[in-house]
């Protein structure tokens, strides 16, 4: 699976950088508007920062995930960045 992601960093308060199984790196920008409802918590740089790998999916405790085959499929037709606007 191309899109397993191997390798999360955060890289600033509402950043991270990921590398997926092929090698594909990406940069994941979280814009203030992407951090309400259940995501909300996020919003408090401390939680953010508690970012993990679980089963190759970018997860927060609490179960809080993103769907690592669309952030490949944006990451590629990105030029590489992804911005995140509004939590689904």
């Amino acid at each position: 699976m191309e899109w397993y992601i191997r390798k999360v960093t955060v890289t600033g308060e509402s950043s991270l950088a990921v590398e997926f199984a092929d090698g594909t790196k990406g940069t994941i920008l979280f814009e203030p508007g992407f951090f309400r409802g259940a995501f909300a918590e996020l919003s408090a740089p401390e939680k953010f920062a508690g970012v993990f790998l679980d089963h190759g999916a970018v997860t927060w405790p609490g179960g809080l995930e993103l769907a690592p085959d669309a952030m490949y499929d944006d990451i590629r037709a990105n030029n590489g960045v992804v911005c995140m606007t509004a939590a689904a």
